[in-house]
């Protein structure tokens, strides 16, 4: 895991903050606080793994610490995976008429 549980939180709470920018943004696929909450949680979780795989461990591979530069990636991927996943659940339900 990127970071471990720390950075697993970081995460969370970045997507979930991303997935309501985003909302707010992009007010055609805006799914409710709630929505955009939950849509940004899984993506920032989901999205920031999968980044962390792209760019490297860098915790890890500093010996398993956190150190600024990792919690940076951690924020920004969190929140640009839990945007870019909110924005996905909103088309498609806007695609579906909902």
């Amino acid at each position: 895991m990127w970071g471990g549980i720390v950075g697993l939180i970081i995460q969370l709470v970045c997507g979930g903050v991303g997935g309501n920018v985003a909302g707010s943004l992009l007010k055609q696929f805006d799914l409710g606080v709630v929505g955009n909450t939950i849509a940004g949680v899984i993506g920032g979780g989901v999205g920031a793994q999968i980044i962390g795989q792209f760019i490297g461990g860098g915790a890890e591979a500093a010996g398993g610490g956190l150190d600024i530069g990792s919690i940076v990636g951690q924020i920004v991927s969190g929140g640009v995976g839990g945007g870019i996943l909110m924005v996905i659940v909103g088309a498609i339900r806007k695609a579906m008429g909902g």
